[in-house]
């Protein structure tokens, strides 16, 4: 890897840890140069605007925890102990989260949601392809028979990330982990009953 690629990184990595924590209109250019060591020219030099920078790091933050997620998911070999794995990634979120500053999805959607299309957009990817990991692994569920033929994939999908992102939230601005852990309870007592086996 080439020095300026490796500047390059650790901007976006800086950034990111950032962004993650304070927003994309909380942070400023002078932070990112405070944290980087980095003057505002050099940071210019590999980045055209703080939007270029803010997208890098939410990919470099999305890939963080998308590896975690991963891990976790291919520990299990059913498909509800894969889709508790997206909630238990999350487990103690306030004081170890999988990336500084909570859910990285959350975050960028939160922020964005009114305000910034850029940033809209690639929050509007992270969540579809969350969605289709999450599709993928309940159809594996209903095609090995631990789910039934007619169980509304979408539905369940969209259902398992409200869970894990409203129990992150909750959790966050508690201050107290217990909200995502009941949730993980709940969630897994709620797979359970519609298992077919």
């Amino acid at each position: 890897m080439q020095k300026g690629e490796n500047t390059r990184n650790h901007i976006i990595a800086k950034a990111a840890e950032l962004f993650n924590q304070k927003g994309y209109s909380g942070s400023s250019l002078s932070e990112i140069t405070e944290l980087t060591g980095i003057k505002k020219g050099g940071i210019y030099r590999h980045f055209d605007s703080k939007d270029e920078i803010a997208i890098e790091a939410y990919n470099y933050a999305g890939n963080v925890v998308g590896s975690k997620l991963n891990e976790a998911i291919n520990q299990q070999e059913t498909a509800v102990g894969k889709l508790l794995a997206f909630l238990h990634v999350y487990e103690n979120v306030v004081e170890a989260p999988p990336f500084i500053g909570g859910c990285p999805l959350l975050n960028i959607a939160t922020e964005s949601d009114d305000n910034h299309p850029i940033l809209r957009e690639r929050a509007q990817r992270g969540m579809e392809g969350t969605l289709d990991n999450m599709k993928a692994i309940i159809s594996q569920g209903i095609q090995s028979g631990e789910f039934k033929a007619d169980l509304d994939i979408n539905a369940l999908a969209t259902f398992t990330l409200s869970i894990m992102e409203g129990s992150v939230m909750m959790s966050k601005l508690e201050g107290d982990n217990r909200h995502i852990r009941m949730n993980i309870d709940s969630f897994s007592a709620y797979l359970k009953g519609i298992c077919l086996r």
